[in-house]
């Protein structure tokens, strides 16, 4: 099975949802999006910034893979995120900028990658330092499926807030097989 091709729907999805979540987000007062709403993270900008943190943090370690080292580079160049609760942006324009930028930077890398990149392994130190050696293409769909996991309770609040996303399917972006 050619698994690049999935992780670049993958990719191009997580890139439209943050587009739809950010406008729906862009609806809202900054009070609101600052709110404590109960959440794991808080508020709906804490949990946009967990998405984040946990982004920046796999593209990192990404970038040592050797399919990584160019195409992320800039990732690298960015500040390592010290816990997984960081604000790394407090203001949300600023937000918006940043997630518009990853999710480019993102896709063009996904796009890059060859089934032979994804079978090699990559070795890796989580937060608290513990060494690990996985699966490079089972990393890959950790890091899309946390987005999705957080964008979902990203939407929660802001259903709550009163603001509605619409479609979060993966299903709007596959393209129907006619087979008329």
């Amino acid at each position: 099975m050619n698994l690049q091709p999935h992780l670049a729907l993958l990719a191009r999805y997580n890139r439209w949802m943050n587009l739809r979540l950010y406008e729906a987000c862009g609806q809202l007062p900054p009070e609101a999006l600052a709110a404590d709403r109960g959440a794991y993270f808080g508020s709906i900008l804490g949990t946009l910034n967990h998405i984040l943190v946990g982004d920046r943090v796999w593209l990192q370690r990404f970038a040592e893979h050797p399919s990584g080292k160019a195409s992320l580079a800039p990732v690298t160049a960015l500040a390592k995120p010290a816990t997984l609760d960081q604000l790394l942006f407090r203001d949300f324009a600023e937000l918006c900028v940043h997630r518009r930028w990853l999710d480019e930077l993102i896709c063009a890398w996904i796009d890059l990658l060859s089934e032979d990149d994804l079978d090699d392994c990559l070795a890796y130190r989580n937060m608290k330092g513990v060494p690990a050696r996985r699966p490079f293409a089972s990393l890959l769909l950790h890091f899309f499926n946390h987005q999705t996991h957080h964008r979902g309770q990203a939407t929660t609040l802001l259903h709550q807030a009163g603001q509605d996303v619409g479609v979060t399917d993966l299903l709007a972006l596959i393209p129907d097989d006619d087979l008329a």
